[in-house]
């Protein structure tokens, strides 16, 4: 708006057709362009800039949480999601002007809990009461970037920052990193686990590489092997474990 630039968010609908189960290719020369269809915004005047929106990972869908400057927003989607009430929020209080980076909602705890970064700092937050729950001061020596938790085990999280690193944190004990990852050259903007293989880690950095690390001893089957069970057939399978 003029001059200044504010960054908002919003819920939109996407075509039926993209749901998944649809089969058809989104990029078919044949389709026509499909429209979403605007909900409704997320009303953030009196917080700030949106940093990040995050979707409760379990439940209905009626659940978002937003990172605005320093505050976190938990929203109540309501009647067919073409309205957003705010139903309780928290603010980050310190010295300076401090905000959120981004933001992550463990599907662990039955989604009680929420890990953000700002600036060289991450805390973890107990969504019912919107208090602080953990905090890993200088989790890096420069701006964290993004956070993603284990699906597979529950007190895992990893983080990235622009001190080149990937850090992966036990949460039960926040003094020092369970493991480091050295592998990039310059900031790394982004971590996620695989939604399957937790062994499995990508990261991306602005070194323009895009990482795929294979973290065995940090993940809920160190002594597996990434074999799908619906993949092999029994025999297969004793064959497999032959060898």
């Amino acid at each position: 708006s003029d001059t200044k630039v504010m960054t908002c968010a919003a819920v939109w609908r996407m075509p039926k057709e993209l749901e998944s189960g649809s089969h058809e290719s989104p990029d078919d020369s044949s389709s026509n362009t499909q429209t979403l269809e605007l909900l409704c915004h997320l009303d953030n005047t009196a917080h700030g800039n949106m940093a990040c929106v995050m979707w409760e990972p379990m439940g209905d869908g009626k659940k978002i949480i937003s990172l605005a400057d320093n505050n976190i927003l938990l929203w109540d989607l309501q009647e067919s999601s073409s309205k957003a009430l705010l139903s309780s929020s928290t603010a980050l209080e310190g010295k300076g002007q401090l905000k959120f980076t981004s933001g992550r909602w463990s599907p662990h705890h039955n989604c009680t809990q929420i890990a953000t970064a700002n600036d060289t700092t991450v805390r973890g937050w107990d969504t019912r009461s919107m208090r602080q729950i953990y905090c890993i001061e200088n989790a890096h020596g420069q701006l964290v970037r993004d956070l993603d938790f284990n699906p597979n085990k529950q007190y895992y999280l990893a983080s990235c920052g622009d001190d080149c690193k990937v850090k992966f944190w036990d949460t039960r004990n926040v003094t020092e990193p369970v493991k480091i990852l050295e592998e990039h050259s310059h900031w790394v903007w982004n971590v996620r686990y695989n939604h399957s293989h937790d062994q499995l880690i990508l990261t991306g950095s602005s070194d323009s590489r895009v990482i795929l690390s294979n973290m065995v001893s940090i993940s809920s089957e160190p002594f597996g092997h990434m074999v799908d069970d619906d993949e092999l057939s029994d025999q297969e399978d004793q064959h497999q474990e032959e060898k």
